[in-house]
């Protein structure tokens, strides 16, 4: 039988026996997370309060030697038990730290009579003396260990998550105010002096403030009045641990709407997944809710993890959205645990979750080393024409500590300026949100730096920068799915399969969950989780689905792109499974650059096609990667994948080495959507030259319309004219004839509203119309001056399948002997550039001409620089790709045709007139 020092009587029953051997004696990493020891004369329980989460953490290194230590408690606790005998800390070795205890609402904060030692082990320990307010003890003492650096804590902590955020609206009136800091504060400087709220005229707003982990809590002492802006306040009398304040007041303001939150919370991404096996030994255990959460529920009692029914003993940290369990000690290997999330776990509304939520995993044989790299990045590395009122998106290789995802790790700025924002992080993906809107026509800098860890403690191997700058405007047009996975009546789906959506821009990733991303059978709802990355939101079922069963899929309004538009509507699609799974495993069916290929251009992105629709989840720079032949791997800026062209798209950071050979590698770590994995790693060799190829030219301020007509307007001549997105003219109003807007905002033409534009009408100098006219220019020269073009036999298009290049045509280009293919050869990012010096002619009256698309050729990357006017399907009918930049003007088929003309990309003239009759124009996906 096992003796411990302080655990009282050896007649433990079987189950406690097993909790113990896994905690260990004497002075051991401690004990929480429901371990409770039974017999006579012993004062613990099953509720007996537990340590939920310290500061220093468990094993922290370079810890600053002028830091307090807290420790937050899973429920309030008796303060006269909480004091210098039941709370101590030693270092080096047994030797006594002096200090005082204090104790301030969950929290017990430990501080130093004078400055710790440094680069020195300390050991932390709260005993059993401590005891709740009914007199229930901790079941054991609770020790954990950190170590010094070798200087004091000089940074200013900062508010980076705030619930409600800044500008939102429509809150409900029964929510606690929320914010989450940078670093762990001292308690008893965050208080209802230091964290305030008022109302109309600033009237005061009565109330009580909690603090526990990184989190501080306004609770109001009533429900706030309805539509109603209120303003909260943390002043710089809020301090960190090591005596450091915020370096100003932090204010923000929200909204409230007319009534209040009932909805239950759910869990909509766990780390690991449900099911997962090889699971690192070091791992934390992370869940992201689909809202923001009240902290003080978020404990080790109502977040727990066992080995069978043995509880293991960890902490629990919430930020953001994300809980996280952080076990003491490493689990054991090829073993089997689950995670439990509690009803007892309530958002900042008060509103338990429906039901207990659990989840298994299986740990593998080792720990986890490997670095975490940024993936994708919103915007992307150089993107111009940036929105000015747009969210800054990174997405993670893999799960990351949400601890460490902050405004002081994840910055932006305007040269050397900071920029002021909150920083979320949900799923993979880490959002910085700046408190105003971006200036107008800057460059910014975004930074995420190697204080970013995964949940097994890895940093980035070095800070990830990138550079974008602004347009002019703001984004207020609405996202849509483009494209879905099973797609719309699709019969036979793998019953293992996730439900994937791609949508038309980058979304918020902390508006798709499982309450905006829902799946149902029958009106009854599927549990699982949703996740979002580059633009594919993935819902996994908790369970294979039921074979031959009709399931509807929906996306809901709650789902917003990043400068906060939502959907028009829902956007729902049914689908009926087959009678089995998928159990067959994906293959790369093309390259780009081909196996052995030679003169392969030094600013080529590597392009791998796939079998089958892939987990977008999977396909990162971890698992796809190009190294030089001296085994050193190329850094990469991004690696994207495409749903509908199931091409992955791996981008080097920098232009590759001239003639040099590489190998490029895709690892059994890819998976399908039906969770089946490469059968082996898939590798392959290319040698670059010297030689660069074209890259498509930067829009700016023509990205967002659909049709622009210079200063001689636009013109629809037929009924049926749709254009999904903004048109524009720098001409007077009535230029713009035949079309109204979606609002009707800046419409004031008086002719009859034929044609629909699904977006804004702009014009005039004075507005973002200017802008894209100057765009338009820009681009049309950008096009007219890329060297190398290539002529093609007669000028004639039509009949030819043509790979990525510059073509060009002294005179016109003709496409009337057939339609044209445009072969993308696997490369996602293939650009075509037809050069002309006057017209281009499609088609004829009663014989349309289109443009295919085959092996990833995309339409946002096809271009043609027209010197004169273009002239498209006369008669009508015909579908065309590609942004068209004409001299002077732009005519799609003739007046009185009743054949749609369909273009998806833009029509865009220098001097004179876009004329439309029964013409439908999609802007090209980002």
């Amino acid at each position: 039988m096992l003796k411990c020092k302080g655990y009282g009587r050896t007649g433990f029953i079987a189950l406690l026996l097993m909790a113990v051997l896994m905690a260990g004696c004497g002075g051991g990493s401690g004990s929480s997370a429901g371990y409770y020891y039974v017999g006579t004369g012993s004062n613990t329980s099953p509720d007996s309060p537990t340590v939920t989460f310290t500061d220093p953490a468990q094993g922290d290194t370079g810890v600053g030697i002028n830091r307090k230590i807290a420790a937050t408690f899973s429920k309030e606790m008796n303060a006269s038990t909480i004091n210098t005998t039941t709370f101590t800390v030693t270092g080096p070795g047994t030797t006594a730290v002096s200090g005082t205890v204090t104790y301030v609402g969950m929290v017990a904060t430990f501080t130093p009579a004078s400055s710790l030692a440094v680069n020195t082990a300390y050991t932390a320990t709260i005993t059993t003396g401590a005891k709740d307010t009914a007199g229930t003890a901790l079941a054991a003492n609770f020790t954990w260990t950190f170590t010094t650096g070798s200087s004091i804590d000089t940074t200013a902590p900062t508010v980076t998550f705030t619930a409600p955020a800044q500008g939102d609206t429509g809150v409900p009136i029964n929510r606690k105010i929320a914010a989450t800091f940078s670093k762990a504060m001292d308690p008893t400087t965050i208080s209802s002096t230091t964290f305030s709220v008022t109302g109309p005229n600033a009237a005061p707003v009565s109330g009580t403030v909690t603090y526990v982990g990184l989190v501080a809590t306004f609770t109001p002492a009533s429900s706030l009045a309805v539509n109603t802006v209120y303003t909260a306040t943390i002043t710089t009398g809020a301090r960190d641990l090591a005596g450091n304040a915020l370096a100003a007041n932090y204010t923000w303001t929200f909204t409230t709407g007319s009534s209040a939150d009932t909805t239950a919370p759910t869990v909509t991404f766990t780390a690991p997944a449900q099911g997962e096996t090889g699971v690192a030994l070091n791992r934390k255990i992370a869940a992201t809710f689909s809202k923001a959460m009240d902290p003080l529920t978020i404990t080790n009692l109502t977040f727990t993890l066992k080995q069978g029914a043995t509880p293991v003993t960890g902490t629990v940290t919430y930020v953001g959205l994300v809980a996280t369990f952080t076990p003491v000690s490493n689990l054991v290997a090829g073993t089997s645990y689950t995670a439990t999330i509690t009803t007892g776990a309530k958002d900042l509304a008060g509103n338990a979750l429906a039901a207990n939520y659990t989840w298994t995993f299986t740990t593998g044989s080792s720990t986890d080393a490997t670095a975490p790299t940024v993936t994708f990045t919103a915007p992307a590395q150089g993107d111009t024409g940036v929105v000015i009122n747009t969210k800054i998106a990174a997405t993670f290789s893999k799960a990351m500590d949400p601890l460490t995802i902050t405004n002081l790790t994840f910055t932006l700025k305007q040269g050397a300026t900071p920029v002021t924002g909150t920083v979320t992080y949900v799923g993979l993906v880490a959002t910085f949100k700046p408190d105003s809107n971006l200036a107008v026509s800057t460059t910014y800098t975004a930074t995420i730096t190697t204080g970013a860890k995964d949940l097994a403690g890895n940093a980035l191997a070095a800070n990830y920068s990138w550079t974008f700058t602004t347009g002019a405007s703001t984004d207020v047009t609405a996202p849509t799915v483009t494209f879905t996975s099973p797609a719309q009546g699709d019969t036979g789906v793998a019953t293992n399969k996730k439900i994937a959506a791609t949508f038309s821009e980058v979304m918020d990733p902390a508006t798709i969950t499982n309450l905006t991303y829902t799946l149902s059978q029958g009106g009854a709802p599927v549990s699982g989780q949703a996740t979002y990355v580059g633009l594919i939101a993935t819902f996994t079922p908790d369970s294979n689905l039921a074979a031959n069963t009709l399931y509807t899929a929906t996306v809901t309004t709650g789902a917003k792109d990043l400068a906060g538009n939502a959907l028009a509507t829902n956007y729902t699609w049914t689908f009926t499974t087959g009678a089995a799974p998928d159990t067959t495993p994906p293959t790369v069916i093309l390259v780009s650059p081909s196996n052995a290929e030679i003169d392969v251009a030094i600013n080529k992105k590597i392009n791998a096609t796939f079998s089958e629709e892939m987990d977008p989840l999977t396909i990162t720079n971890l698992n796809f990667t190009v190294k030089d032949s001296a085994g050193t791997s190329v850094v990469g800026l991004a690696v994207t994948y495409d749903l509908i062209t199931k091409i992955a798209t791996f981008t080097p950071a920098s232009n590759l080495a001239p003639n040099t050979t590489y190998t490029a590698t895709i690892t059994t770590g890819v998976q399908d959507l039906a969770h089946n994995a490469m059968a082996a790693d898939y590798t392959w060799t290319f040698t670059t030259g010297t030689r660069t190829v074209p890259v498509a030219p930067p829009l700016g301020a023509m990205a967002p319309f659909g049709s622009f007509g210079s200063g001689a307007g636009l013109t629809n001549e037929g009924l049926l004219t749709v254009i999904n997105g903004d048109i524009g003219t720098t001409g007077v109003a009535t230029k713009i004839t035949g079309l109204h807007d979606k609002t009707g905002a800046n419409y004031t033409v008086t002719d009859l509203n034929n044609g629909y534009v699904n977006g804004t009408i702009y014009f005039g100098t004075g507005d973002p119309a200017a802008a894209g006219a100057a765009a338009t220019q820009t681009a049309f020269t950008t096009l007219a001056n890329l060297a190398g073009g290539v002529a093609v036999a007669g000028d004639q298009l039509g009949g030819k399948t043509l790979p990525p290049g510059i073509y060009k045509a002294a005179a016109g280009f003709l496409m009337t002997e057939g339609d044209l293919t445009l072969d993308g050869r696997g490369d996602a990012d293939a650009v075509w550039v037809f050069q002309m010096g006057t017209t281009l002619t499609v088609g004829a009256s009663g014989a349309p001409r289109s443009i295919k698309l085959i092996n990833g050729a995309k339409a946002k990357n096809i271009f043609w620089q027209v010197g004169t006017r273009a002239y498209l399907n006369p008669g009508g009918g015909g579908t065309l790709e590609g942004t068209i930049i004409a001299g002077t003007a732009i005519n799609f088929s003739t007046a009185g045709s009743v054949n749609i003309v369909t273009l998806n990309g833009r029509a865009m003239t220098l001097t004179e007139s876009v004329t439309m009759v029964n013409t439908i124009i999609n802007i090209p996906l980002p």
